[in-house]
């Protein structure tokens, strides 16, 4: 998993409360197992016009000053709906490394921690402030920093946001579970040679 320590760039605002995963990732995309391919359909049924399959221009991502955009503001309940990991899957393929709402859906919550992506809940007014930036579109570029657990707007202003200290451990070093567990790699191998040692039956 990559490492998330500071990120500045485009903030795509989308305006929507209660977007549900099935919105993020459509269902008839969750046949692969792979992580990568997803960002093509992210938001399908917005993007793109079901009778002709061109995209619509008026939705946010579609527009010329958005197709680059690193984080997204959104509404509240994001990420609600069904379990699947496949939402921020399809997140990060598109290139979105941060997601900023009110709250979120838990499960979603969780998922984009083990998938390099940083979710921020904020209180509604300070969401809307960077919406409100988000709204210049490229011209008006937004930092994130996780070390120091700030929001830079591009007016000078800042916003400072909370995160678990643990996740923002694994975030920083780019650790989801399976790195975690081969962080104590050297551990288990002793553990497993002192059983074999003592148990060879086993």
């Amino acid at each position: 998993m990559d490492k998330f320590t500071s990120l500045t760039g485009i903030a795509a605002p989308l305006p929507l409360r209660n977007v549900d995963t099935d919105m993020i990732i459509p269902k008839q995309f969750l046949k692969t197992i792979l992580r990568t391919g997803l960002g093509k359909s992210l938001f399908f049924e917005m993007r793109f016009d079901p009778a002709t399959g061109k995209e619509m221009p008026d939705f946010v991502l579609n527009k010329p000053q958005y197709r680059s955009a690193t984080i997204l503001v959104t509404g509240e309940n994001f990420g609600c709906g069904s379990s699947r990991e496949h939402a921020p899957w399809a997140l990060l393929d598109f290139g979105i490394r941060c997601v900023i709402a009110p709250d979120f859906a838990d499960i979603f919550y969780n998922n984009c921690f083990q998938n390099g992506i940083l979710p921020i809940k904020l209180p509604q007014a300070d969401v809307d402030k960077l919406m409100d930036d988000a709204s210049r579109g490229a011209n008006a570029k937004i930092t994130v920093d996780l070390e120091t657990q700030e929001i830079r707007g591009p007016d000078g202003g800042v916003i400072h946001f909370d995160i678990d200290a643990f996740r923002k451990h694994c975030l920083l070093n780019g650790l989801d579970n399976i790195g975690l567990t081969l962080v104590k790699d050297d551990a288990i191998t002793a553990f497993e040679h002192h059983v074999s040692s003592q148990r060879p039956w086993l």
